[in-house]
């Protein structure tokens, strides 16, 4: 890649990778920004801030009061789950680690521990991903929680509030293996290419702008 290397990838960016080399590119080689429909991302903003308040042991009291019906709903389900009752390492919390030269995070919702084990919670007011024990979210923040704490005892729960359901992964030495390895398959395609091929299918916000074929 003939531009200045990026030294901080975030799961986001390897998922638009993946979606479009050329997206990717423009987005965050070029640093070209596109104005995006900022309504899709409001809604939850205010879950994911009365939940970090609260696990902090905060009065919430005035936000709870605050919520729509709707998001009072997700709330009251969120945080009745057992998971608010364990001990709290941090909330909103900014963890990465090194690969290579390259450092991997991105913000963990909550990090929450029970006796030895370590709960990564991840709210989702949208969509689960589809696969999501080979998703790039859990995989960076699973390989920066066992980096940074130094132990394989993790699950990551993905909380689907809209559902009312959860997918819970556990961490195993087979799948850092794996993990480690479409890291590296990934971001070699990324560092090793001078150009960007478009993905056909992709129609995104970049179109108006995308000279790739």
């Amino acid at each position: 890649m003939n531009d200045a290397k990026i030294m901080q990838i975030s799961p986001n960016m390897l998922k638009t990778y993946e979606q479009c080399p050329a997206k990717f590119y423009l987005k965050y080689v070029k640093n070209i920004a596109m104005p995006v429909n900022e309504d899709i991302f409001e809604f939850g903003k205010n879950i994911h801030a009365i939940a970090s308040y609260y696990l902090k042991n905060e009065n919430v009291d005035k936000m709870e009061g605050s919520l729509t019906s709707n998001e009072s709903l997700l709330w009251n389900y969120l945080k009745n789950l057992p998971y608010f009752s364990y001990e709290v390492v941090n909330t909103e919390y900014n963890l990465a680690f090194k690969y290579d030269d390259i450092f991997l995070g991105g913000r963990i919702d909550a990090l929450v521990k029970k006796e030895n084990k370590y709960y990564i919670l991840d709210y989702k007011t949208g969509s689960v991903p589809q696969n999501a024990k080979y998703d790039f979210q859990t995989i960076i923040y699973f390989l920066a929680v066992h980096k940074f704490f130094k132990t394989s005892n993790i699950a990551f729960i993905y909380i689907d509030l809209k559902n009312k359901s959860e997918i819970i992964i556990d961490f195993t030495d087979e799948l850092k293996t794996e993990y480690l390895l479409k890291l590296k398959n990934i971001l070699t395609k990324i560092y090793s290419l001078d150009s960007f091929t478009h993905n056909k299918e992709c129609n995104c916000e970049y179109k108006a702008v995308c000279n790739f074929t």
